[in-house]
C-alpha cells in the first residue's frame, strides 16, 4: 500500500523554547565569577608568588603522602569493620547483634574528636599492655607508647570511628536487594556466605558505591583533626607550621586548599567510574549526560537491535511515508 504525497502529513516545524531564565542566570554567574577572580587575583596578601613557587616542595609532597596513607589506611579499616557489622546487624544471633549495636552507638555518640584525644593519652592511661589470661598470668608485655603511635593512633582512630558510620550505609545496601533472592538462593543449596558473595553485595554495590565515596571525600578532611593526638605530619598540620614559622599563614592555607580540591577531584572521578561500573543494567534519570554519551547510547541500542534482527534491514514505502 503507498500513500499519495497529496495526502501526506506536513512536517512539523518545531521552534526551540527560549529559556530567557537560563540566559539570565548564567550572565548574573558570570559576573560572580569575574568579581571572584578579580578578589583572588589581584589581591597582593594571597602572595600568590609562595603558593606557585612552594606548591610542590618536599615538605607539602611529604604531608600529601601522610594524608593520603591517613585516608586510605582509615577507609579500609573502616570498610572491613562496616562489612562485619553489617553482617552482625543482619545476624539471628543475638549476641552479635547486640555487640553491634553497643559499637555503633558509642562511636556514633562521641565526637571524632574527643576520641582521637583519648587516643593519644592511651600511654598514659595504659603505660604497659599485655596479652595473657584476664586475672591470671602475663604472656606478653609491650610499652603502649612504643605500639601505639603517634600516627597508628590516627590511623585506628579514624578508622574505627568510620566503621560505625560505614556500617549503616552497608546495612542500606544488603537490605535494599529484594529477600526473594536469598530466598531462592537458599533453596538452590547456597550457604550463607557465598549468598552475600555471590548475591546480596554485588546487587548491594550500586547502593553502597555513592555514599561511600562520599564518606572516602569526607575521610579526607578529616584527617585534619589528627592533631589532637598529637600528629602534625599531615597537609594542614604542616602548612600551618609552615606559615607559622614564616609569618605568612594564609599562602600556605591556599597551598593546603589547592591539594585538598585536586585529592577531591581526583576521587570524585573515581567514584563515579566506579558507580557506573556497578551501575550497568539500571537507568537512572537523574544523571545528566552530554551529547557525545546520548549519541553513543542510541547507537549501542540500535546496534542491538539490529543484531537481534526483530526489525526490517530497510525502511520501506508501505512502513514509512
Amino acid at each position: 500500500m503507498s500513500i499519495d504525497k497529496d495526502d501526506a502529513p506536513e512536517l512539523i516545524r518545531a521552534v526551540p523554547v527560549k529559556h530567557w531564565g537560563r540566559w539570565i542566570s548564567a550572565v548574573v554567574v558570570a559576573i560572580l565569577a569575574a568579581m571572584l577572580a578579580h578578589g583572588l587575583i589581584y589581591n597582593e596578601k594571597f602572595r600568590w608568588d609562595i603558593v606557585f613557587s612552594k606548591f610542590f616542595e618536599p615538605v607539602v609532597l611529604d604531608a600529601v603522602k601522610w594524608t593520603l596513607i591517613l585516608t586510605v589506611a582509615a577507609m579500609v579499616i573502616g570498610i572491613v569493620l562496616a562489612v562485619t557489622l553489617a553482617i552482625m546487624r543482619r545476624s539471628e544471633n543475638p549476641v552479635l547483634y547486640w555487640v553491634a549495636m553497643a559499637y555503633i552507638w558509642f562511636f556514633r555518640g562521641t565526637p571524632i574528636y574527643t576520641q582521637l584525644i583519648f587516643w593519644g593519652l592511651l600511654g598514659t592511661l595504659y603505660p604497659k599492655m599485655s596479652l595473657g589470661i584476664p586475672f591470671g598470668p602475663e604472656f606478653f608485655t609491650f610499652d603502649t607508647n612504643d605500639l601505639i603511635t603517634a600516627s597508628r593512633a590516627a590511623i585506628l582512630g579514624l578508622g574505627l570511628n568510620e566503621g560505625a558510620y560505614l556500617s549503616e550505609i552497608v546495612r542500606s545496601g544488603l537490605n535494599s536487594v529484594d529477600a526473594g533472592q536469598e530466598e531462592a538462593a537458599r533453596a538452590l543449596g547456597m550457604k550463607q556466605g557465598q549468598i552475600l558473595r555471590r548475591i546480596i553485595i554485588p546487587q548491594a554495590m550500586r547502593v553502597i558505591v555513592p555514599p561511600t565515596g562520599n564518606e572516602t571525600i569526607s575521610m579526607l578532611k578529616t584527617t585534619s583533626l589528627v592533631t589532637a593526638v598529637p600528629f602534625t605530619l599531615d597537609l594542614t598540620a604542616a602548612m600551618r607550621r609552615l606559615g607559622s614559622n614564616s609569618f605568612l599563614p594564609i599562602p600556605y592555607l591556599v597551598i593546603a586548599a589547592l591539594w585538598y580540591l585536586i585529592i577531591t577531584s581526583i576521587l570524585m572521578v573515581i567514584q563515579s567510574r566506579i558507580e557506573a561500573y556497578y551501575g550497568k543494567g539500571v537507568q537512572d534519570t537523574n544523571v545528566r549526560t552530554t551529547k557525545i554519551q546520548a549519541r553513543k547510547q542510541r547507537v549501542s541500542r540500535q546496534a542491538a537491535l539490529n543484531a537481534a534482527h526483530t526489525t526490517p534491514d530497510t525502511n520501506l514505502a508501505e512502513w514509512t511515508p
